[in-house]
């Protein structure tokens, strides 16, 4: 059985709403994550919280639905962590400036 490109895992609490990314966040991945999220980023009462630890690639694309993300989540005045960053993947984030904003 081959597995699937992207996967993405909610953790729903009472705290918190987890996402757990797995794979290749891309173009062709991102509205798949987008419309999985959307629902998650309007509960204020909840932090939301992106677990990148089995993510393995991300592209412009992919970073630009987290900064999306995370601007909605700023207007809203709701906590969004991202966590478990991957080397790789954390340093696009620092090449980037995103990783001051990420920071837990």
């Amino acid at each position: 059985m081959i597995e699937p490109k992207f996967q993405l895992n909610k953790e729903i609490t009472e705290l918190s709403n987890t996402l757990y990314l797995k794979g290749e966040l891309d173009l062709s991945q991102a509205a798949e994550m987008r419309s999985a999220i959307d629902p998650l980023v309007a509960e204020t009462n909840k932090a939301l919280i992106l677990n990148l630890q089995d993510l393995s690639y991300i592209d412009s694309t992919g970073i630009g639905v987290i900064v999306s993300i995370l601007k909605a989540r700023d207007v809203l005045k709701a906590p969004f962590h991202v966590v478990a960053t991957p080397p790789k993947i954390q340093r696009l984030f620092d090449i980037t400036g995103l990783t001051p904003f990420l920071s837990a």
